[in-house]
């Protein structure tokens, strides 16, 4: 299955906002108005849109570290 990055960015949205509903989080409902799209289409927070076209050219380019460390006493 191949998702266009909009519909990408939606899946990002509705993932985040279950984790919302669950927690609700401060910081994640500031997130979430801040990707939240305005009557034209873009993001009320504009840097959000470039961060994830960032984002989705990282992914695009196999550069996303999806590994997970871990960090702590040395």
């Amino acid at each position: 299955m191949k998702l266009s990055a909009q519909q990408a960015y939606a899946a990002m949205y509705a993932f985040l906002e279950a984790r919302y509903q669950m927690t609700m989080s401060d910081d994640l409902g500031g997130l979430l108005g801040s990707m939240s799209l305005l009557e034209d289409g873009t993001t009320a927070d504009p840097a959000i849109g470039s961060d994830w076209e960032v984002a989705v050219n990282q992914a695009i380019q196999g550069k996303v570290d999806l590994k997970l460390t871990l960090r702590g006493s040395q």
